[in-house]
């Protein structure tokens, strides 16, 4: 039986309800989102913490049965970059603690997503005195590792690097990412608790590809490639599209990419001139950001999906796609070999230039037996991700941490106003 009664989820940079392809939402959104409801579903009572970026913003919102959204003022209510939010965090965590003195709960433990968050959650944890997890989904050393043109804050560097030592337990989503905890920052692995993603597996499900490109007005005789996610240089599009030039067959070929927003519109433009200078302009289409309920359909209607990122911790694209029944072409990088096993649901590509993606691409879309044989396949190899299991690790992590206790110093009241 979990001992807990009430956990605090932190997600101060970015709301789980926000539109996912944007800069500052994908993964991590649905990740807070789906296991938060599951995690209630338990018995448990969450309450999610994000900051107001918008006046209008109720104070509380109910996000699921079980499940609330708090908007906490820690800055103007605007859209603020990353970069500016860390200087908030301490104004932050008074905001969350604020909220809780004036409704009078307690909170068995505090559960923090990012490092912006994470820093917040430390202070409350050690105000509240209770159990600290976090889950960073992205490292900014492991980051520049995987591409050096990179940049990354300082001041995160610094922060990530103190932080990973100060909480009780670090989820990471991949036995990969464990290792790298280990190797890049000296986590010993008895503090990292491996708890792979889940994927919605009746929304991502093989559904008629003809149905689909029918909703989605797309030719029934294309041949389509699609790419979903943020708009940004790590995520290795500018490979993709120049694939395109050095394919066999471009006849039919249509590449869609689903994801951004205004302000990833710099990186659109220079994506749209890599297309340009490659002669592939024609076969690029940008769709925009599309609602985490419709784009299922998306998958439906490709041919093969390509994740040509850099770096990626688990690649819940790739999952989603794999249970759509789609195969993928990959990056041999970071989680994403935990869920494209290759030759099999699909193909990782160790390197990255155009050419290998090119070679595996028109090798799927001249045979469709192979593609067909290859999405069986991908939709069985997903049935072990299932959001119910992963809020069940979680909830075992949860209740090994109160039940066993976990040392720390006295509580201190850190969060007094200033």
């Amino acid at each position: 039986m979990l001992p807990a009664q009430r956990l605090a989820v932190l997600s101060f940079h970015t709301s789980p309800l926000a539109q996912l392809g944007g800069r500052e939402s994908g993964g991590m959104n649905v990740y807070v989102r789906e296991v938060s409801a599951h995690l209630a579903r338990s018995g448990l009572a969450v309450d999610v913490f994000t900051r107001r970026s918008d006046a209008l913003q109720p104070d509380v919102l109910p996000m699921a049965p079980g499940v609330r959204l708090v908007h906490i003022d820690a800055g103007p209510p605007e859209r603020l970059e990353k970069e500016e939010l860390h200087p908030l965090a301490g104004t932050f965590a008074r905001g969350v603690a604020d909220f809780a003195a004036a409704e009078g709960v307690a909170y068995d433990l505090v559960h923090s997503h990012y490092w912006l968050a994470v820093e917040a959650g430390a202070l409350l944890a050690r105000e509240w005195d209770v159990p600290h997890v976090a889950m960073f989904h992205t490292l900014a050393e492991v980051k520049l590792l995987a591409r050096s043109s990179e940049r990354e804050p300082e001041a995160r560097r610094e922060a990530e690097r103190r932080l990973v030592h100060e909480v009780d337990r670090i989820v990471a989503a991949t036995e990969h990412e464990q290792r790298l905890l280990d190797q890049v920052y000296g986590v010993p692995r008895d503090r990292v608790e491996v708890i792979p993603l889940g994927v919605d597996r009746e929304r991502f499900r093989p559904r008629a590809q003809l149905d689909a490109r029918t909703a989605l007005g797309i030719d029934p005789e294309a041949r389509v490639l699609l790419a979903v996610g943020r708009i940004e240089p790590l995520k290795g599009l500018d490979i993709l599209i120049e694939s395109l030039a050095e394919m066999a067959g471009r006849d039919g070929l249509q590449l869609l990419i689903v994801g951004g927003d205004e302000r990833a519109e710099r990186e659109i433009a220079r994506l749209r001139e890599v297309a340009r200078e490659a002669g592939v302009e024609a076969l690029v289409r940008f769709v925009g950001p599309v609602p985490h309920e419709r784009i299922g359909a998306y998958y439906n209607a490709a041919d093969v999906v390509v994740v040509p990122s850099f770096y990626e911790s688990f690649g819940l694209v790739a999952a989603e796609a794999l249970a759509s029944g789609v195969p993928v072409v990959a990056s041999r990088v970071g989680g994403l070999t935990s869920t494209v096993a290759d030759g099999r649901n699909g193909y990782l590509i160790p390197w990255r230039c155009p050419g290998p993606f090119a070679e595996k691409i028109d090798l799927l879309l001249a045979n469709r037996p192979l593609r067909e044989a290859l999405g069986a396949t991908a939709a069985r190899s997903m049935e072990r991700f299932e959001w119910p299991a992963v809020a069940s690790g979680l909830l075992d992590l949860y209740a090994s941490l109160l039940r066993d206790g976990v040392p720390g110093p006295a509580p201190q009241p850190v969060l007094a106003a200033p």
